[in-house]
């Protein structure tokens, strides 16, 4: 079964930085766009960013615009999401998980998502 293995979460006060990374057990990431999402407790799964094979990223959610930035590093086979000035609305577990479909386009729908990862604690306290 393909699956995805997120690291590098952790607790961090606000106004900290983390970085996400995520990795493939047992297949290449190079031919996969790739979505993170997150979960805070309560609250549904939101879209937060998205990055094509080439490596153009799309950040959904409104207020991680200019904090969160994807990447990707073909020749390690991962793929990161750094996010600076954290706050504590950032809160959540983070997935990340391989697109369905062209690599090369991106979509805040998890449906067209597959392999997802067990996902990685983020807390940023105040």
């Amino acid at each position: 079964q393909l699956q995805v293995v997120e690291s590098g979460g952790g607790l961090v006060q606000a106004g900290g930085s983390l970085r996400l990374s995520c990795a493939a057990n047992g297949f290449n990431l190079d031919f996969y766009a790739i979505g993170w999402f997150r979960q805070a407790p309560g609250k549904e799964r939101e879209p937060v960013s998205c990055i094509t094979i080439t490596g153009d990223t799309t950040n959904y959610a409104d207020s991680v615009k200019g904090r969160f930035t994807g990447s990707r590093d073909n020749a390690k086979d991962t793929v990161y999401l750094q996010m600076d000035s954290l706050k504590p609305e950032d809160t959540a577990v983070y997935y990340c998980a391989t697109k369905s479909g062209s690599g090369y386009v991106c979509s805040p729908s998890a449906g067209v998502f597959h392999s997802w990862g067990q996902g990685t604690q983020v807390t940023v306290s105040s």
